[in-house]
């Protein structure tokens, strides 16, 4: 179940790759408000499959001209194509942890604290979706929220992973390990995370792009990673070192099955 927002009452989604992730939804003519399709666009395979699928779900298409989508997107690669929808619900925790134990899933969380780059954030959920992420937890200020430029990013991801926003990351933390789930995150002397054992219910802390881990943050952790670099350059991009790490717990995980 997901829980209400106060964000406004519409958004925006769009890009050809998110839009085509957007109708895949089961609840699409539910979230969709309008499709604005650019006017006097040369001929696009991808855009016109679009086009036939937003009439065979009888959404609302309005043709523009492409100065009132840059206006709309401010001017962000916006391929011909945007979608007003209905705001993100976000995920209460308890629902969550519920919803899982109900599908007998292992919670396999990743927890983004104060990540404040919308580019960053999406490219991650694109990496998370991929490796079996079943939940992302972000805080409710001074981070990158759920809006059109992290959908596009994020390839659709946006929409099928559940997010969870929270007003106190420490305190959520710290109920994730009341609930049996181990809490890992990054640190300059950490243990190699080649050597991670990533089985069971844990969850994954990633930490702003200069600053890293809060130091708060930093304290809840039951045990830290290490990314080994032996070039010049001793620090990875925010998306970068999340997927190597993602996918480190995938392999570690599957290794299960």
């Amino acid at each position: 179940m997901h829980t209400t927002s106060n964000k406004p009452e519409r958004e925006l989604v769009f890009g050809i790759y998110a839009v085509q992730a957007l109708f895949q939804l089961p609840d699409v003519q539910q979230q969709v408000n309008k499709v604005f399709l650019q006017k006097n666009l040369p001929h696009n395979d991808k855009l016109q499959a679009l086009l036939k699928t937003a009439r065979r779900l009888h959404l609302i298409i309005q043709e523009v001209p492409k100065q009132k989508l840059d206006d709309l997107t401010q001017k962000e690669n916006h391929q011909g194509i945007v979608v007003t929808v209905a705001p993100l619900r976000y995920w209460e925790l308890p629902e969550l942890l519920d919803h899982l134990t109900q599908s007998k899933e292992t919670p396999f969380f990743l927890v983004l604290d104060n990540l404040n780059d919308p580019r960053n954030f999406g490219s991650i959920l694109r990496t998370a979706d991929a490796v079996g992420v079943n939940g992302v937890i972000i805080p409710k200020r001074r981070a990158a929220s759920a809006t059109g430029l992290v959908a596009k990013t994020s390839t659709g991801a946006l929409a099928r992973i559940p997010i969870v926003r929270v007003t106190n990351l420490v305190r959520t933390l710290q109920e994730l390990k009341e609930a049996g789930i181990w809490v890992f995150g990054t640190a300059m002397q950490g243990s190699d995370y080649r050597q991670w054992d990533a089985r069971g219910p844990i969850a994954l802390v990633i930490g702003n792009e200069e600053k890293g881990l809060s130091p708060l943050v930093q304290k809840q952790m039951d045990a830290t990673l290490t990314i080994p670099m032996v070039g010049e350059v001793q620090s990875l991009n925010a998306s970068v070192a999340t997927g190597i790490l993602l996918y480190q717990a995938f392999t570690s995980r599957e290794g299960d099955h």
